[in-house]
């Protein structure tokens, strides 16, 4: 047997071993150490696999006037979780363990030389460099974006929600795809998705549509030659987008309200007051519009931007065919803008999907609907989520709607992105 199947066996048996074998003692003993930790939590992992599985079986009782605590389903399903993906690692790092002594033991029996530790140690900094950087930033992803993800993926097959199935005091049980079922055929539930899903999506497009639309007049008349004072005329249309819409949503939630300065305005000339944000119609209007307020400025900047691409050539190449301005705005300057602007563009209606703050912030969602379960009639799904987590604790369904809103999204991006020109096309000339 020569020394790579040796170094293969060994590492096969306990992690290090192959190394320590070839006397790379550094990255024996890591590995060695590694494994051994592993081995010590043993306990702990078959506690989170136990847990993941059961969600817990003892729950919450009261001796007397002392409480005796029971398992906490929610804290077993995230450690369920940890325990997996740790243990995802530990298959990593045995199978790259493995590859890796079976390389030493290859490079042994051609050089049968091996190197010292600093050597050894220049070597992975110059090979490995950018896999060494990357390894924290990977570690974050999968604790800090990919564990949330699979906890909500997983909470969406239980039953966790208030009143019965919230712990410590309750248990939490696992339902398969009963959520899923009950979002689409119960009605209290379907009637309030279909509702809540539809005036999302007419929020996102009319948004992105109209934000877009008006950000590109305003850079057309900025681009203007004939335009005096372009300086100030631009410091005056950034404004809406350099103060925080934080404040604007406030201000205008104030101005527009029943008691606000611009109802009693009206009042002032003899009319009635305008319900701007208790009609459920004028609500949905006023909501457009004031984002569209808020966000037109940032697609003026940009579009301005990608007007000055564009080459005056084409322009006087259109102009000797005959095409009037009409024409060469139809067939060329929105064309080439498109192109250029199509990502952000698609990622400006996936932002407009999840816009909370400017529905929480001007309506909370209000004028209520009893209809609607825990909505109000300009809840969006996003908003919708956050009073279904945060004032009803219904965790289940807030989970259920949170995927196929991300499945909704991811899809629509996805496709749009791959049929766009600046996707297909590295030059458009």
């Amino acid at each position: 047997m020569n020394r790579e199947k040796r170094s293969m066996l060994l590492s096969c048996l306990c992690m290090g071993l192959g190394q320590l074998y070839n006397k790379y003692f550094l990255k024996g003993i890591i590995l060695f150490i590694i494994e051994l930790l592993y081995l010590i939590k043993i306990p702990r992992i078959i506690k989170g696999i136990w847990g993941i599985i059961t969600l817990g079986e003892t729950t919450q009782k009261m001796n007397g006037f002392q409480i005796i605590q029971g398992d906490h389903s929610v804290f077993l399903l995230i450690e369920g979780v940890v325990t997996i993906i740790m243990l995802f690692i530990l298959v990593g790092l045995y199978t790259w363990n493995i590859k890796d002594a079976k390389r030493i033991g290859h490079e042994m029996d051609i050089e049968e030389s091996y190197m010292t530790t600093k050597e050894y140690l220049i070597k992975v900094y110059d090979r490995s460099f950018v896999s060494i950087m990357l390894t924290p930033a990977t570690l974050g992803v999968l604790f800090f974006i990919l564990l949330p993800i699979l906890v909500t993926v997983l909470v969406a097959f239980t039953n966790y929600s208030a009143p019965d199935h919230i712990p410590p005091r309750n248990l939490v049980d696992w339902v398969g795809f009963k959520n899923f079922i009950d979002i689409f055929q119960l009605k209290i539930w379907s009637k309030t998705f279909i509702k809540i899903g539809s005036w999302t999506v007419v929020w996102a497009f009319l948004s992105t549509l109209l934000n877009y639309s008006c950000g590109l007049i305003m850079a057309l008349m900025m681009n203007r030659k004939n335009i005096k004072f372009k300086g100030f005329w631009r410091t005056i249309f950034i404004l809406p987008y350099a103060v925080p819409a934080f404040i604007s949503l406030l201000v205008f939630r104030l101005m527009f309200s029943g008691v606000g300065p611009i109802n009693n305005l009206i009042v002032s000339f003899g009319f009635d007051k305008i319900p701007f944000l208790t009609d459920p119609l004028l609500a949905k209007v006023s909501l457009i519009l004031i984002n569209t307020w808020l966000g037109a400025p940032y697609f003026m900047v940009l579009l301005s931007g990608s007007l000055t691409n564009i080459s005056d050539s084409i322009y006087e190449a259109a102009e000797i065919d005959g095409a009037s301005k009409w024409v060469q705005f139809w067939k060329v300057t929105l064309p080439m803008l498109l192109f250029q602007t199509a990502p952000v563009l698609i990622l400006t209606f996936a932002y407009n999907f999840n816009n909370f703050g400017a529905i929480y912030l001007l309506t909370d969602g209000r004028p209520t609907n009893s209809a609607l379960r825990y909505a109000g009639e300009t809840d969006i799904l996003i908003t919708w989520i956050f009073k279904l987590t945060s004032d009803q604790s219904q965790f289940h369904m807030a989970a259920v709607i949170s995927i196929i809103l991300f499945i909704f999204i991811a899809s629509f991006s996805t496709y749009q992105f791959m049929k766009s020109k600046s996707f297909t096309e590295e030059d458009m000339m």
